[in-house]
């Protein structure tokens, strides 16, 4: 009696396990990263200086790495807009400030207009004074306009304008130059039109900083490169991430997202720590950081399963701000490509667009016969988001090699195991062709 309980308990399991691994014929997922990676990286540089291209750009594009570059647009050549300011007569604003104190009303027109009096050197006031509307004290950058203004009714300054060193140390790269490292997989975005502490502002000359700068990137690259922007330092002011995100479908800056958390450059917060379906974790690397723990960054996202490192560089080789060494960079990049079969490498914009198509998406997988179809939608704006997903479809035990087909691609992949049966990974554009999958054999 005991054997026969026991013979009739193996079938039952035997007819359940059977039965589990036809229900799981045709399930399909979207993977968390490109190509079913484990971590996402991508490498930006902010303000376009010159050997970002000569001696950084060399280096990714040896490794197939593409990257972003935040530009600041007003000083290329060819450019339709450059700094100016927007408002009153600056002389009118001069008088003004002999008679009446700075304060919460009048700040943010003085600000603005203070880079654009006429003088050298008044353009470091503003970014003074912005770094303390930035840190939270708006009444030490009310005293900053007052000294320089006392200063330039004073006669202090020199007749002329004087860029911040940022518009400096960039100059020398052209549209054209651009449009040949764009033709190369990279990804070129908004760093405003002349740098400056957006969050010293007022609102027609941020709004300018931010819009005009978009409108030089889409007449001289197209739609594609205005998707991404940073605003200049940095920053995180409430104020200026309202009016920017209405412009930009991404920011550097911040992206309020209920899926994604953010880790700043500043933080000492670790992406482990994190329990949200994506976390970004910024690092600067900066001519302080040692390279092993430049190196450790990518071993932490490496050993998890929903972090995006996003590099912050800014100078290289002498040019630029905290400029990094080119043998450096060449060994760091190295390093990641000897792991990239953990971690894809992608633009910022990709990366976002990724993460917003999946937690937007719909996926779906059936078999009918010996074909199973799998219907991919998401239901963000098809213009914006056109990037493949990578999908992870259970096919029968039995096909040896898939054929993949979506519209008038076609493609064959081999089959992989897990605990749950046989599948395949493969990339599907949302929103068209349903894709095939086939037993090539």
């Amino acid at each position: 009696m005991l054997k026969r309980f026991v013979l009739l308990t193996v079938i039952v399991s035997i007819v359940i396990a059977c039965n589990r691994k036809e229900e799981i014929i045709g399930k399909t997922e979207i993977t968390k990263w490109q190509y079913g990676k484990k971590a996402a990286v991508s490498l930006t540089y902010d303000d376009g200086s010159t050997n970002q291209f000569a001696k950084a750009l060399p280096i990714m594009n040896q490794l197939g790495f593409p990257a972003t570059f935040f530009i600041i647009t007003g000083q290329i050549p060819g450019s339709q807009y450059q700094g100016r300011f927007i408002g009153r007569s600056v002389k009118e604003i001069i008088a003004e400030t002999a008679t009446q104190p700075t304060n919460k009303e009048n700040f943010f027109e003085r600000a603005s207009a203070v880079g654009f009096l006429g003088y050298q050197g008044t353009i470091d006031y503003h970014t003074q004074a912005g770094a303390l509307v930035d840190a939270g004290k708006p009444e030490e950058a009310y005293k900053v306009m007052d000294e320089v203004y006392k200063k330039v009714r004073a006669g202090a300054f020199k007749p002329g304008y004087l860029a911040n060193k940022e518009v400096a140390e960039a100059r020398g790269v052209t549209w054209d130059k651009i449009r040949s490292y764009a033709a190369q997989g990279h990804e070129f975005a908004s760093h405003t039109v002349t740098h400056p502490r957006l969050a010293a502002l007022d609102e027609p000359n941020l709004l300018y900083e931010l819009e005009k700068s978009k409108e030089d990137i889409l007449k001289q690259l197209g739609p594609k490169y205005t998707f991404s922007a940073e605003g200049p330092y940095g920053t995180e002011n409430e104020r200026v991430v309202e009016y920017a995100k209405k412009i930009y479908p991404a920011l550097r800056n911040r992206m309020p997202e209920p899926f994604l958390a953010e880790i700043n450059r500043s933080s000492d917060e670790q992406p482990g720590n994190f329990k949200k379906e994506y976390v970004q974790w910024q690092r600067g690397a900066t001519t302080k950081t040692p390279l092993p723990l430049m190196k450790s960054w990518v071993d932490t996202v490496a050993a998890h399963d929903n972090n995006w490192l996003v590099l912050v560089i800014h100078g290289v080789e002498g040019i630029g701000w905290e400029a990094l060494p080119a043998t450096l960079l060449d060994e760091y990049f190295r390093y990641m490509k000897a792991r990239e079969d953990k971690l894809w490498v992608a633009t910022f914009a990709d990366v976002t667009k990724y993460m917003r198509q999946r937690m937007n998406a719909k996926v779906q997988g059936q078999q009918k016969e010996n074909v199973i179809i799998v219907n991919l939608t998401h239901s963000l704006d098809k213009n914006l988001y056109d990037l493949p997903l990578t999908l992870k479809t259970y096919v029968p035990t039995d096909w040896k090699t898939i054929k993949v087909k979506q519209g008038t691609k076609e493609k064959e992949v081999q089959p992989e195991k897990d605990d749950k049966g046989t599948f395949v990974f493969y990339q599907a554009l949302p929103n068209t062709n349903p894709a095939e999958l086939s037993n090539a054999l």
